[in-house]
């Protein structure tokens, strides 16, 4: 998923277009190609990241620089940061992972400084805009129907814009993100959608159902004459201020 993950998060950090030399925090930090995006492409002056997983944290350790980036093992719900600290303050494909996204949203709105940017996005999952689409929709069709984020509802637009405007946020905006993958062939696809897959898809199924997967996928992923799939995928973002 890493590549889908990096391009949506380096359009989202383009339309943010924030200033150089800024502090920031990226809650959900999971294993820091998130953190890393922003180092190399937002010139921050600090980065605190956070995550729930000291396993993923561990690894963001291993490849980002203690000179720049503190991280730190903690829920989105309940950050250990002070009031008004950082000038932005990101969730990248998180806030439909936080049980309560009121409340995450709230609490990367306290740790941010008045006229600082609040920002969020995730996959659209509501209009079938995640990368695994496909892969969910037949799954569902087998009768083995794939686990969704616990918040879907929030990845609406009509959601974000009502938890932002309610907390008060001003000048909020929002914008659909869309990536796309293309994929050498079947086999390409396969192998990195769904027998390389986080969820692990493939550990749940038996070989039979398996190969009704794989038959099912092939039949409907349209390849161009070279045998090549392209996938697209979109997100929901939203960006505002807080009020100064």
């Amino acid at each position: 998923m890493a590549p889908w993950s990096r391009s949506a998060g380096a359009l989202f950090l383009d339309w943010l277009a924030p200033e150089a030399g800024q502090s920031w925090v990226d809650i959900g930090a999971g294993n820091g190609a998130f953190t890393e995006l922003i180092l190399a492409k937002s010139a921050p002056s600090s980065i605190c990241a956070i995550d729930p997983s000291d396993a993923q944290i561990e690894v963001a350790r291993q490849k980002l620089p203690a000179k720049q980036v503190e991280l730190s093992i903690g829920d989105a719900m309940v950050l250990p940061y002070d009031a008004n600290r950082f000038d932005v303050a990101v969730m990248a494909l998180v806030l439909f992972f936080v049980p309560d996204p009121r409340k995450g949203a709230s609490e990367m709105l306290r740790v941010t400084k008045p006229g600082g940017i609040v920002a969020s996005y995730t996959w659209d999952v509501m209009r079938g805009g995640t990368p695994t689409q496909h892969v969910w929709e037949e799954l569902d069709a087998m009768g083995k129907p794939a686990a969704r984020p616990p918040s879907a509802e929030i990845s609406r637009f009509a959601a974000l814009k009502s938890l932002w405007e309610e907390l008060g946020i001003c000048d909020v905006e929002t914008r659909e993100l869309v990536v796309e993958r293309t994929f050498a062939d079947f086999d390409d696809y396969w192998l990195s959608m769904v027998v390389s897959s986080p969820s692990g898809v493939i550990g749940k199924l038996s070989d039979a159902e398996s190969a009704e997967l794989k038959r099912r996928l092939q039949a409907r992923l349209p390849a161009s004459a070279s045998g090549a799939i392209t996938v697209h995928a979109w997100s929901t973002a939203i960006k505002g201020h807080k009020a100064a």
